[in-house]
């Protein structure tokens, strides 16, 4: 940047400072335009060229004024030549390799400001600047649409004075606005912890927006499979300690297909829930038992269920239907694969051979023999289970619900 300010013009310090960035470390690597005029006359490039750059044209358009700054200028980055009409930097100043040791080198002599309004020129930060610290350059950090997002990034000639700077009291505000100052380091640091964050954050609300959608399916599934059972429970109560679920497939048998018994021994009461119309199935083993329909001689009140009941009940036993597979799945996993293992007697033959089991998500209450995926066998089948129309098998241990 131009010194001896003292002797030079306002806007002598203005022209000096924008031709001197024009041609400073930071500029000159990435200006593909100036870069090709070095190359026409060993690095001299004429006045009337220069005085073409929109903000140097802004400052002045008069050689004398540009020659008399950087005479005046005491940093030694530019010459000017015999005749007045050209300028190029000075040999004696290379270019920087702009190596890895570089670049760190400027993120250490950085930092970064940011809270300026979007209105804020060049000219108000270098006023507001000025006095403050030896700067470098001043990048004003702009948006895809070239606008100023009211930050920017300043570099200054020494590590030291860059720290010197964060030290200070009185760059914690700009025109009444607070300002956020950082070292570069810090800001870098402050990124990756937001960006970190941030795809925490996106990710929690992937998964949200999964379980909410699968959750809107199961919901809707739901809603399906009620509205297909419907007229298909058969609620009961009475006493029942010596009944089982086995007791009530003999005692439908040849009336109604039952796909499920919703009963634990003991209890006094449950629900068969029927492939078909339950009231015409219980009207037919009514019929066949002469009128009354008892259980082991004892009188059962029999209810087929509606309405908003029917659904309840209806929602639970499909809720259990799905606890008893997911339960059914983690302990005959191992066996899917190829048949072998606790959870492959599917495969050999086994007593679950034939029975009607609950295929997961998608409920499936009749025995299609499909399983999930191709070329697997289904897991195992679960305690409580879809039971056989036909009746209960020829010998069963302890299948009732919650043995």
């Amino acid at each position: 940047m131009a010194e001896n300010q003292e002797e030079m013009s306002p806007i002598e310090i203005k022209v000096a400072r924008q031709v001197e960035y024009y041609f400073g470390d930071h500029n000159l690597p990435r200006d593909k335009f100036l870069k090709e005029q070095l190359q026409l006359d060993d690095g001299w490039v004429t006045l009337e060229t220069m005085l073409k750059f929109n903000r140097l044209k802004s400052l002045t358009t008069e050689t004398s004024v540009v020659i008399s700054a950087l005479q005046k200028s005491k940093t030694g980055l530019l010459e000017i030549s015999e005749d007045k009409t050209k300028i190029r930097r000075s040999p004696d100043k290379p270019l920087p390799e702009q190596n890895d040791d570089y670049k760190d080198a400027v993120k250490h002599r950085s930092v970064y400001i940011k809270g300026f309004p979007l209105e804020t020129t060049l000219d108000d930060i270098l006023e507001w600047l000025n006095g403050k610290a030896n700067i470098e350059n001043i990048q004003m950090r702009k948006n895809v649409h070239r606008q100023f997002k009211g930050s920017v990034f300043i570099c200054f000639e020494t590590e030291e004075s860059s720290k010197q700077f964060l030290e200070r009291s009185d760059i914690k505000s700009f025109k009444d606005n607070e300002m956020l100052v950082l070292s570069r380091e810090a800001y870098h640091a402050k990124k990756a912890e937001e960006r970190k964050n941030f795809k925490a954050q996106t990710k929690a609300k992937a998964r949200q927006s999964k379980e909410q959608q699968q959750k809107h399916a199961e919901e809707k599934e739901m809603g399906l499979l009620l509205d297909e059972q419907t007229g298909c429970l058969l609620k009961f109560s009475g006493e029942l300690q010596d009944v089982s679920r086995e007791d009530f497939h003999a005692l439908f048998s040849g009336h109604g297909k039952i796909k499920w018994v919703d009963f634990t021994r003991g209890a006094k009461e449950g629900a068969l829930l029927f492939d078909g119309n339950a009231k015409e199935a219980f009207e037919k083993a009514k019929e066949a038992s002469g009128g009354e329909l008892k259980m082991k001689g004892s009188s059962v009140t029999w209810q087929v269920l509606e309405g908003d009941e029917e659904k309840e009940v209806l929602k639970k036993i499909i809720e259990a239907q799905q606890e008893s597979y997911s339960r059914s799945k983690g302990r005959g996993g191992r066996g899917r694969s190829g048949g072998r293992g606790r959870g492959g007697r599917r495969g050999r033959g086994g007593r679950d051979q034939g029975r009607t089991h609950f295929q997961g998500k998608k409920t499936k209450f009749d025995s299609d023999n499909e399983d999930d995926d191709e070329g697997e066998e289904a897991p195992p089948a679960s305690k409580r289970e879809l039971e056989d129309a036909e009746g209960p098998p020829a010998k069963v241990s302890k299948t009732e619900n919650g043995s």
